[in-house]
């Protein structure tokens, strides 16, 4: 039987023990049977299971990163027979630490990072590693102690930066909990003749591309990027793209599109180019599936942007 896991993840004081405690104080998770709480963080904040609504919780504390193996968590299982577990996750330790030894039975049902709007930007500007492994994968992310004054557009580009699906949440210190409304408009326009990305946008621009490619046949497109030829690359094609980096030097990742051109040959891997062309989402040895493929009209040489590695910021 298949045991949902709800995960929190967040920083240190973040207020991921309030969140679970209020959560257990009211009747949102209705369950039979027991609940596994696991802490993988001690904070200020101490658990009062006198106050939960909900019965038979047990709590376990997982106090090393390395002692978050399969056959630990295992253990528990057998130990408590949970229905339900819920995970307080430190967030100074990788999600894959536990995604690499989650139990088979074990699913993850909601996944919630917690911040707080005061001290996030600090952790993404200094540990930015950490804060974009919780957000990849999160359902909700919530900032909380926010006041009513308090410029909400930065913590909206922080999670955006990373996911564009997340869910976001601003919990207000006067007790109200706001949707976040604020639109993601393009920093290009997808409906000129033809969509000049500039520099600074490649890297939204190929996400954008990546997670809605079908808006884009039949589109113009202008970019400048590095080409790159070799031997599975077919004769008339080359591809044409970025190093585009999320977090760190880690997930640096050439992030292209196949291109089809008749003087391809005469084109140099590593070299700086602007391509024009239309695009057109169809089969080509490049991909495995049907992807972007730019019909060349223009290729000029180009000077490497100031930045050339492209990103989020």
């Amino acid at each position: 039987m298949k045991i949902p896991v709800y995960l929190i993840t967040g920083f240190l004081e973040a207020g991921k023990t309030r969140f679970i405690q209020e959560t257990l104080m009211g009747q949102s998770l209705e369950t039979e049977g027991n609940t596994l709480l696991v802490i993988c963080e001690e904070g200020i904040e101490e658990f009062d299971p006198t106050a939960f609504a909900v019965s038979d919780v047990y709590c376990e504390t997982i106090d090393e990163e390395d002692e978050l193996s399969e056959e630990r968590l295992l253990s528990l299982s057998d130990k408590h027979k949970p229905a339900l577990i819920i995970m307080e996750y430190n967030g100074m330790w990788q999600l894959s630490s536990l995604y690499d030894n989650l139990p088979e039975d074990w699913v993850i049902y909601q996944e919630l990072f917690i911040c707080d709007s005061n001290t996030i930007e600090n952790y993404n500007r200094n540990m930015r590693s950490l804060v974009v492994d919780k957000l990849t994968s999160c359902d909700l992310v919530a900032f909380n102690r926010v006041t009513p004054e308090m410029d909400r557009m930065p913590l909206h580009k922080l999670a955006r930066a990373v996911s564009r699906n997340v869910g976001i949440i601003y919990d207000m210190t006067d007790g109200s909990i706001i949707q976040d409304t604020i639109e993601d408009p393009l920093p290009f326009d997808i409906n000129a003749d033809i969509i000049k990305i500039e520099d600074r946008d490649y890297a939204y621009w190929y996400r954008d591309l990546a997670e809605d490619m079908g808006k884009y046949d039949g589109k113009k497109i202008r970019f400048k990027g590095v080409v790159l030829k070799d031997e599975t690359v077919p004769k008339g094609s080359f591809i044409c793209g970025r190093h585009v980096m999320t977090c760190c030097a880690d997930d640096l990742q050439y992030s292209a599109v196949a291109c089809k051109w008749k003087s391809s040959e005469t084109l140099k891997s590593y070299s700086w180019v602007e391509i024009t062309g239309k695009i057109s989402i169809e089969k080509h040895k490049v991909y495995e599936t049907p992807g972007p493929v730019v019909k060349i009209t223009s290729v000029i040489p180009a000077a490497p942007p100031e930045q050339q590695v492209a990103t989020f910021d």
